[in-house]
């Protein structure tokens, strides 16, 4: 048992020690972000818009048209179900 906890350790440490050693990378330029300046000054006002036609007013509620009477009964057939 004491030599298999050696044998353990040592296969351990030469596994842990076979690994490759990365080189250290240098480190990345830094990043360049431009920032808007302070707003200028405002320009000239335009020139004021023509004003629009109005539009037509429709029907509303009780002042709309009024519905057709029927003409009879209607019967609504549902179709056949399809055959399995």
């Amino acid at each position: 048992m004491r030599y298999l906890l050696a044998v353990a350790a040592l296969l351990s440490a030469l596994a842990l020690g076979a690994c490759e050693k990365q080189q250290a990378a240098a480190p990345a330029p830094p990043v360049i972000v431009t920032v808007p300046g302070p707003a200028g000054p405002q320009g000239a006002q335009g020139a004021p818009a023509e004003r629009g036609a109005t539009g037509a007013t429709g029907m509303t509620g009780a002042q709309g048209a009024k519905g057709e009477e029927g003409s009879g009964t209607i019967v609504v057939v549902p179709p056949p179900a399809p055959q399995r």
